[in-house]
């Protein structure tokens, strides 16, 4: 199940409890994409914003266990900085890091990928769970 809240205002934060599962990536892509737009963005930084929102929920369901309730939570909230996203998890043996992937490899890009798009990213985590951040620039 799929808890969605209403339309927010400029102010406040966006948060979703997402399925602990690949797919709820495109929900949250979807999501964010009207919440921008509805707030006028656009252009190459709604695509960034995407694109790093997909890889943070994408690794947190590859690398990391769900939230006690079987979930993950994604968040989104504009400030002065730009748009703050994040991406909690139920935590996992080992902390984010990028990784320097080769051309040829499979997987390790997506941190890679995020450090690219993004102002900065940060890592919180306690025991039970990690929430990593991505500032991406609006202007």
């Amino acid at each position: 199940m799929t808890t969605l809240s209403p339309q927010p205002p400029a102010s406040e934060p966006v948060t979703l409890a997402l399925p602990f599962s690949a797919e709820s990536a495109a929900v949250a892509r979807h999501r964010l994409r009207d919440w921008l737009h509805g707030h006028g963005a656009g252009g190459d930084h709604l695509d960034d914003a995407r694109l790093v929102l997909s890889e943070l929920v994408g690794n947190a369901v590859r690398h990391a266990r769900p939230l006690s309730d079987d979930t993950l939570r994604v968040e989104w909230d504009h400030h002065d900085a730009g748009l703050d996203i994040a991406v909690t998890d139920g935590g996992s043996v080992s902390s984010p890091e990028r990784l320097d992937a080769a051309v040829s490899d499979l997987a390790g890009r997506g941190l890679a990928i995020v450090d690219t798009l993004a102002s900065r990213w940060w890592v919180e985590a306690t025991r039970s769970r990690t929430t990593v951040h991505a500032l991406v620039e609006l202007s």
